[in-house]
C-alpha cells in the first residue's frame, strides 16, 4: 500500500515531510526577505547537511569553534522550510545561516540578487538512497519501507521528501547562473576535508587562521560529530523529532560506497541505467567509492 500522502506533504510539485512543513510558511517563502550576508547551505536530503550546518557553524562561531558555546546545531543553522516562526528569523542577528532541501523554483525571490551565497553540497545518489533507507526506517515521520527493494522505487519515482533527486541537482545547477553558488562534492569533502573547508572559507569570504582552520577540520570530521550531541541532533531526535527504537542516530556512517553493501547486481545495473539516461550530459562529476581513484 501505498502512504506516500499520509506522510508527505506535496507543495507546488515537491515533497516534504507533512509533519515538519509549515504551509503558511511556504507559501510566503518567495518574499522571504533575505539580507546580503545571509548563507543558505542547500542538500537534497542524507547528502552531508549535518555536516555542512557543522562546517558552517565552526567557521562563523568562535563560541562553537572554541567550545565555549554550547549551541545547537540546528539552533545556529535552521532549516529555512520548517516550522520557525518568520519573526524569529527577522530578528537573528546577521551574518544569519540556513538550511534548506528545497528546489531552486522555490528559494525565495531575494536570492536572485546574487548577494546572499549558497552552499550545495551533492553526493552520489546510490549512498543518499542507502542513508534514506535507513534513516526512513528510524525516524517516526517518515513511512518505513517494506526493503531496499519497496524504497528504491519510491526514490527513483521521487516519491520521497525531498522528490526527485535528479530534479533537484540539475535544478540547481542549470539555473547556477541566477545565484551566488558553490558546489561542493560529499566525497571530496571526505577525501580532504581540510582544502574544502579552506574552499568554503573562501566562497563565504571567512578569513581563518591556521589555528582555526585546524580547530574546523577536526571538529567537523564525521567520527568527532558522531559523539558530539550538538552537531548529532540528539536532543532534537529525542524530543521533537522521534525515532522508531532507541537505536540509530542522525548520523549513521558517513562513508562512501555503503551502496556496494545494499544493492543486488540488478538493482545496481538498473540504478545505472536510469542515472545514464537522466544524467548523461550533467558536467559535475561523481566518485561512487573512494577507492576509485
Amino acid at each position: 500500500m501505498d502512504n506516500t500522502d499520509a506522510y508527505l506533504l506535496n507543495f507546488k510539485g515537491y515533497y516534504l515531510i507533512r509533519s515538519t512543513a509549515n504551509t503558511d510558511l511556504l507559501k510566503n517563502l518567495e518574499e522571504f526577505e533575505v539580507r546580503h550576508d545571509d548563507v543558505f547551505i542547500v542538500t537534497y536530503p542524507k547528502s552531508g547537511t549535518v555536516w555542512a550546518q557543522q562546517i558552517l557553524s565552526l567557521i562563523y562561531f568562535e563560541g562553537h569553534r572554541n567550545r565555549t558555546e554550547t549551541v545547537e546545531t540546528l539552533d545556529r543553522v535552521p532549516f529555512l522550510e520548517h516550522g520557525v516562526p518568520k519573526m524569529k528569523h527577522q530578528k537573528r542577528p546577521s551574518p544569519r545561516l540556513f538550511a534548506s532541501h528545497l528546489p531552486y523554483y522555490l528559494a525565495p525571490k531575494g536570492l536572485k540578487n546574487k548577494k546572499a551565497k549558497i552552499l550545495y553540497i551533492y553526493r552520489n545518489p546510490k549512498d543518499v538512497l542507502i542513508s534514506y533507507f535507513h534513516f526512513s526506517n528510524m525516524m517516526v515521520m517518515l513511512e518505513a519501507p517494506e526493503n531496499i527493494e519497496d524504497f528504491m522505487k519510491k526514490f527513483l519515482d521521487g516519491k520521497v521528501s525531498g522528490s526527485l533527486w535528479f530534479d533537484h541537482i540539475r535544478g540547481w545547477y542549470e539555473h547556477r547562473h541566477e545565484f551566488n553558488i558553490l558546489f561542493m562534492m560529499y566525497e571530496e569533502m571526505k577525501k580532504d576535508l581540510r582544502s574544502s573547508v579552506l574552499k568554503i572559507s573562501s566562497f563565504l569570504e571567512r578569513e581563518l587562521n591556521e589555528e582555526d582552520v585546524e580547530a574546523v577540520v577536526k571538529q567537523a570530521t564525521f567520527e568527532n560529530m558522531k559523539f558530539d550531541p550538538q552537531a548529532n541532533y540528539e536532543q532534537i531526535l529525542k524530543h521533537d523529532l522521534g525515532r522508531r527504537t532507541d537505536e540509530g542516530s542522525f548520523l549513521r556512517k558517513g562513508t562512501v560506497g555503503d551502496w556496494k553493501h545494499h544493492l543486488t547486481v540488478e538493482q545496481n545495473e538498473r540504478f545505472d541505467r536510469i542515472f545514464q539516461s537522466k544524467m548523461k550530459d550533467f558536467p559535475l562529476k561523481f566518485i561512487w567509492d573512494l577507492n576509485e581513484e
